[in-house]
């Protein structure tokens, strides 16, 4: 927008167009500008839309226009991405979507945290970290505690950062061993009796955790841990009667369980073990 911006009677005029107050981001590297507007400003655009604010460049001066605390709310979530851009992080549509909900709750100071806690990184060099607040909070009750229920809709990052968390202690020798388990229950279909030895009948029930563990650590990797019986995939059904000392064990799809058998799950851990049970809510 090419208008001037005018000052009269203690108000700020852009055009034919009123605002209540003002504040200016001055930037020192035009890349800054180049990532944080985006293709075609459009992180620009859906900041202005999302946070009710004008936004105006001059030079190398990032101008908000807006109600005052609209405008303080743009300027702490502007400054928090060019924070996040300064650590060495291209700015996704994502970033952008989550940082501006968090603003409009006062929480911008938190994206900054989110970019720099990284859980674990993949067999393929990918860092996993946790990508919305509740996965943060999620991440760091598994650290600090001995038993977590995840509570969460489908699609949330429950097991897979669960297993992250798992596959980082067990690196860390925080723990010997990896169990994960789930109960074996068909999602609505009845598939009858299976072909093939145990490990072969129960596999397709265990698919969601060998997927996440393969992403993880890798196909070669996890063959060798499940050789030398550091990570073990077993249905729930055979958990009764042990005792897992120096372990991280996952329960997955715990909706599904009985009570008694989460008596049973509960009570299977021994010294020096983690447990954590997902639930869909």
């Amino acid at each position: 927008m090419s208008s001037e911006i005018k000052y009269k009677g203690g108000k700020i005029y852009l055009g034919n167009k009123k605002f209540e107050a003002k504040i200016s981001i001055e930037t020192t590297d035009a890349r800054e500008m180049i990532n944080l507007f985006g293709e075609h400003d459009k992180n620009m655009i859906l900041i202005e839309k999302e946070l009710c604010v004008e936004i105006v460049v001059r030079s190398n001066n990032i101008i908000i226009l807006g109600e005052k605390d609209k405008v303080l709310k743009t300027e702490e979530l502007i400054k928090s991405l060019i924070e996040i851009w300064k650590t060495g992080h291209n700015l996704t549509n994502h970033d952008v979507r989550y940082a501006i909900s968090l603003a409009k709750g006062g929480n911008s100071n938190y994206m900054i945290e989110l970019v720099d806690d990284v859980v674990c990184v993949t067999a393929r060099g990918k860092n996993v970290k946790p990508k919305t607040l509740g996965q943060k909070i999620y991440a760091e009750a598994i650290k600090n505690n001995d038993i977590v229920f995840g509570i969460g809709p489908a699609g949330t990052g429950k097991t897979y950062l669960a297993m992250a968390m798992a596959v980082n202690a067990f690196k860390n020798r925080e723990v010997n061993r990896i169990i994960l388990t789930r109960p074996a229950v068909e999602a609505g279909e009845k598939l009858g009796f299976l072909p093939g030895d145990l490990q072969e009948k129960v596999d397709p029930y265990l698919r969601p955790l060998y997927d996440a563990l393969y992403d993880i650590i890798g196909g070669e990797a996890y063959q060798k841990y499940m050789e030398k019986g550091m990570i073990e995939v077993a249905p729930l059904a055979y958990m009764r009667g042990r005792t897992l000392d120096d372990s991280f064990i996952i329960l997955d799809e715990a909706q599904n369980t009985t009570t008694e058998q989460m008596k049973m799950f509960l009570t299977r851990m021994g010294f020096s073990s983690k447990a954590e049970a997902n639930l869909f809510e």
